[in-house]
């Protein structure tokens, strides 16, 4: 009797709460999916031949389960809204997470037509690797700073730029490979191929 007295309560519970429950679980079931998609394409442009399978196996895990439900019931409007819901927050959660990540390595190159002494070194006080070039620019001579530096230490780079040089022309780019270089943090002396990732090696 009191099994029964059970089950009914259970089927009475979720049939008064079906019409929220499955679009909630639906909602955050492409949430999870859609944010391990968009780490699973950073690593597999920065050639991480085991992460990004790995994010895969789960993201389509993760989306046959949801499509599943919404397939079961598609007079549902709710489970359409939360589908798409959670497709859009997964891509702004996804994104988040990889900023927060900060893995891999970026290139800035800056080009100023001022005297760049004091920004060089500041970057060298902060044991970042820097070279310097002239170059001839439309209104003249510049000068060229180019860095490689730690995704997390774009920061840093950012308010020296700020202090020392804020009309400078930037621009930034993704380092899919990098080896040797100076880096704050790590021996100059030490050339550093374990940085070297997705199947790229020395004389390769």
């Amino acid at each position: 009797m009191q099994e029964t007295a059970m089950v009914d309560f259970m089927s009475a519970f979720y049939a008064a709460n079906a019409a929220w429950l499955l679009p909630l679980m639906i909602f955050f079931a492409r949430v999870l999916d859609v944010s391990i998609g968009t780490l699973r394409i950073v690593f597999l442009s920065r050639g991480m031949r085991v992460l990004a399978p790995l994010c895969g196996f789960f993201e389509v895990l993760i989306w046959l389960i949801a499509i599943s439900r919404i397939m079961g019931n598609l007079t549902s409007w709710s489970n359409y809204i939360a589908y798409s819901g959670g497709f859009a927050a997964g891509n702004y959660v996804g994104m988040y997470i990889e900023s927060r990540l900060a893995m891999g390595y970026l290139s800035v190159m800056i080009i100023t037509r001022g005297d760049a002494a004091s920004l060089l070194q500041r970057f060298r006080k902060k044991h970042f690797g820097v070279t310097r070039v002239g170059a001839q620019g439309v209104q003249g001579k510049v000068r060229v700073v180019y860095l490689i530096i730690k995704r997390r230490d774009m920061a840093s780079v950012s308010e020296i730029l700020e202090q020392h040089q804020p009309d400078a022309f930037v621009v930034v780019n993704d380092v899919r490979h990098a080896a040797g270089g100076v880096f704050p943090g790590e021996d100059p002396g030490i050339t550093k191929w374990r940085r070297m990732v997705g199947g790229f090696r020395k004389g390769k």
